[in-house]
């Protein structure tokens, strides 16, 4: 929830909270700040101040020394150096007491008590003021109580949440921001690259096919491939992000290698004399061993990594897609070959 006025936005964000936190999925609704804390103010009274040969700069510094600490020494942590700050104890510093019986040097050398020379107030003000964009930005936070996905959460609050838009003040505005906002900035990259991919693939395959048939044919298998992901994800219940994409381009390599080097034998095998359906038929029979054998090992290969959280998502992705487009690749691919060029079951080609 950003907009300018402090008092706005925290009026605002306690309604989008209230938005939000109806959501059942959702628990523990919090917010990065919002309450105002009481404060401690200090007026120098310059005058005394003077009188008495007690800077402003003299005040600041004995201040930030109870309050803050300054680095006395640094300690050797392995190859780091690490600043050791002296300042005084945790309720001396919380005590008002501690602050009106400061003793501040004089020029003269004299001691002079800050209570002299400084007067104190109570405020309320905020602790902390969080921006994005140089504006103040209140970020409404809850925690997940079952195994619903952010994503899904994010998409069924996106109706209330646009509504609730809609009713703001010129000046404010909300975004998603979280897990479903970082896999939205990792995924453009991708996006962006991807048609640049497609045609150097494409491009590669028509110098080693040089048909437009058979590049039709070694695309066709990798969509269909997705089958296999979707159901490895909702299995696992694994969120499709930027790491499962990953998973996605590299599982579709292998399935157009795949389907090239069954297009290859067969177009081989038609070249050796051989019918175009039996062609297609010792191709499948004699590709089906090493095609199965990649691809159960590379199956296995990830099994290790699928329980990991951040690596886990892409192991699924691929594990689902290498079984289903390997199975796709030996049935439907050489049906489809079959099914494309019109090729009659048995009759022999005439030379």
């Amino acid at each position: 929830m950003s907009g300018e006025n402090l008092q706005t936005v925290r009026d605002l964000a306690q309604k989008l909270g209230n938005v939000v936190g109806a959501h059942p999925s959702l628990t523990n609704l919090a917010f990065d700040w919002n309450e105002p804390a009481r404060v401690v103010k200090i007026d120098v009274l310059q005058d005394k101040a003077r009188q008495l040969g007690v800077s402003s700069q003299d005040i600041a510094m004995a201040l930030n020394t109870v309050v803050q600490g300054n680095a006395v020494t640094q300690v050797r942590d392995d190859i780091y150096l690490v600043d050791v700050i002296g300042r005084a104890a945790g309720k001396e510093r919380e005590s008002i007491d501690t602050l009106l019986d400061l003793q501040l040097q004089s020029i003269s050398g004299q001691s002079v008590p800050l209570s002299s020379v400084a007067a104190f107030r109570y405020e309320l003000e905020q602790p902390t003021i969080w921006r994005r964009d140089r504006v103040p930005t209140i970020t409404v936070k809850a925690g997940i109580a079952d195994a619903t996905q952010p994503a899904t959460i994010v998409k069924a609050l996106s109706d209330k949440v646009a509504a609730f838009e809609k009713t703001l003040p010129a000046g404010y505005s909300v975004k998603v921001g979280g897990a479903v906002e970082e896999s939205t900035k990792s995924q453009g990259p991708i996006v962006q690259v991807l048609p640049a991919m497609l045609l150097m693939m494409a491009t590669l395959l028509m110098v080693q096919l040089q048909s437009f048939h058979r590049l039709f044919l070694v695309f066709s298998v990798a969509p269909l491939a997705l089958i296999g992901v979707v159901v490895a994800l909702l299995a696992s219940n694994s969120p499709l992000g930027f790491v499962a994409l990953l998973g996605v381009l590299a599982l579709v390599g292998i399935l157009i290698r795949n389907s090239v080097i069954l297009i290859v034998e067969i177009e081989e095998l038609r070249a050796a004399g051989k019918s175009a359906w039996n062609a297609v038929v010792e191709a499948t029979e004699h590709r089906m061993r090493p095609i199965m054998l990649t691809a159960g090992a590379a199956t296995l290969a990830l099994i290790p990594i699928s329980h990991e959280i951040f690596w886990g998502p892409m192991a699924y992705a691929m594990m689902g897609g290498i079984v289903v487009g390997t199975a796709l690749t030996l049935l439907f691919l050489p049906a489809l070959y079959v099914a494309w060029f019109r090729i009659p079951r048995g009759v022999e080609e005439q030379h």
